[in-house]
């Protein structure tokens, strides 16, 4: 029992701190930076899509990047954090299967681990949410506030 209570102390005090919004913005630099190169330089990321083969690639380049923009952006600010991680985690597995599958090519195998370690992290997110300095924390604070003023 005593061990239970330490740990819950533990990661209670942890969640008060500026960590989880220190590793919610890391993970979502990666996502905001490649939306960006994406809106950058278009035709290369089409061109890339269509070089693995997949169909629709204009579609797949704006759907790129309206869950790597959008979605860092808003896990960056912790706004429906669990949600938003879940989508990013499922986005990243996804494109390591599909465009860092050549595992006999050494770099590309790189790319296949990081895409599964970024979604690894994000689902730490999706279990542990956004950590005090969120919009979704203010709003749950907000939220109590009302109901306890009722």
């Amino acid at each position: 029992m005593k061990k239970e209570t330490i740990m819950n102390t533990t990661t209670n005090t942890a969640n008060t701190t500026a960590i989880p919004a220190i590793g919610r913005i890391l993970l979502a630099a990666i996502f905001v930076i490649s939306g960006i190169g994406k809106i950058a330089a278009p035709a290369a990321t089409i061109g890339y899509i269509q070089a693995m083969g997949l169909p629709f690639a204009t579609l797949g380049l704006a759907i790129a990047v309206i869950v790597e923009l959008g979605g860092g952006v808003l896990l960056a600010l912790g706004y429906k954090t669990r949600l938003v991680a879940a989508v990013l985690a499922a986005f990243s597995v996804v494109t390591a299967i599909a465009f860092h599958g050549a595992i006999g090519d050494q770099n590309q195998f790189i790319h296949l681990l990081k895409n599964f370690a970024m979604a690894g992290g994000l689902l730490q997110v999706v279990a542990f949410g956004a950590g005090a300095f969120s919009i979704d924390n203010r709003t749950v604070r907000t939220a109590q506030r009302v109901q306890r003023a009722a």
